[in-house]
């Protein structure tokens, strides 16, 4: 949206032209030298650029809600862990450059981003097209009979957790997100339906099978080969799996064990994670095991 971009020229360009004053040409420059305290100004024009930022972003919130409810700046801050710092040291570059080679450096400097940024937003939608893809294809076999209501999205849901217990950021748990939802997609491929969708007791070659559809499918829908491979891989022993699909194993399997109800008592899950971890030699990955106990333990004690 153009707000956003406009929140990127003013939060960008204002923290240059503060931090140009404290370059050694500057007028703060000459009076605070380097050391700590110079440190300690860029790392005000650094928060003050994110406030900023967030009051902006909270402002055109409202703007584009039209029901007066008002974004607090705190959780715009909490939005943008990664942005407040790639912005402050853009800003410093900016401000060396702009000490260099004069004003009009900045405009010169702020294209390149602005157009990164528009990129970026052009993306979005294509994004949301995947995700809207594979929500549907999560359904399909919940509706097909081969899968309980709602095991797709509970299996994702709860990867997403286990995933940030291990670690994982950003797309990659985009992409743990988008395998545990499809990951059951290959029991379309069977004639009669598993008794509660849990193929865990089939034979490894009808495992690997579906596996294999599965992640056909999934690669028709253009998402990030990774996630296929993750749902092509659920078959195989943990040891040759990558992370994404160690942790939809281990969590479909919980699922599975018990009964996709939230309202289990602490025997049922203790005795699913039992299960689990007896299973650790070739199906489970104790690592995920345990990420997967802390994360329902917590989940408990709500």
């Amino acid at each position: 949206p153009p707000h956003a971009a406009a929140r990127l020229a003013l939060g960008v360009g204002g923290a240059a032209l503060c931090c140009e004053a404290l370059c050694a040409s500057g007028v703060l420059g000459r009076l605070v030298g380097p050391g700590a305290l110079f440190a300690l100004c860029l790392l005000a024009v650094a928060l003050l650029t994110a406030g900023a930022d967030a009051c902006l972003a909270a402002v055109t919130a409202v703007a584009e809600a039209g029901d007066g409810h008002r974004p607090r700046p705190r959780g715009q801050l909490r939005a943008r862990p990664a942005t407040v710092p790639a912005v402050a040291a853009t800003a410093v570059l900016l401000a060396l450059a702009v000490g260099t080679a004069g004003s009009w450096a900045l405009p010169a400097c702020c294209a390149p981003l602005l157009l990164t940024q528009f990129v970026l937003r052009r993306r979005a939608p294509v994004r949301a097209t995947h995700r809207r893809t594979l929500a549907s294809l999560a359904r399909a076999p919940e509706v097909a009979g081969c899968t309980p209501c709602g095991h797709a999205r509970r299996v994702a849901d709860l990867s997403r957790a286990v995933g940030r217990e291990l670690g994982l950021t950003g797309g990659e748990l985009t992409a743990l997100e988008y395998a545990a939802l499809t990951h059951d997609i290959g029991q379309l491929s069977l004639t009669d339906p598993v008794p509660g969708g849990a193929t865990a007791a089939l034979e490894p070659g009808r495992q690997r099978r579906i596996a294999l559809l599965g992640g056909a499918v999934v690669r028709q829908t253009g998402v990030r080969w990774r996630v296929a491979s993750a749902v092509e891989a659920q078959a195989d022993p943990y040891r040759e799996q990558c992370v994404t699909a160690r942790v939809v194993r281990t969590v479909n399997a919980y699922d599975d064990l018990t009964a996709g109800s939230h309202t289990a008592g602490p025997s049922a899950r203790e005795r699913a994670l039992r299960t689990l971890r007896t299973a650790t030699g070739r199906d489970h990955e104790p690592r995920v095991v345990e990420a997967l106990s802390r994360v329902v333990s917590r989940a408990a004690d709500v």
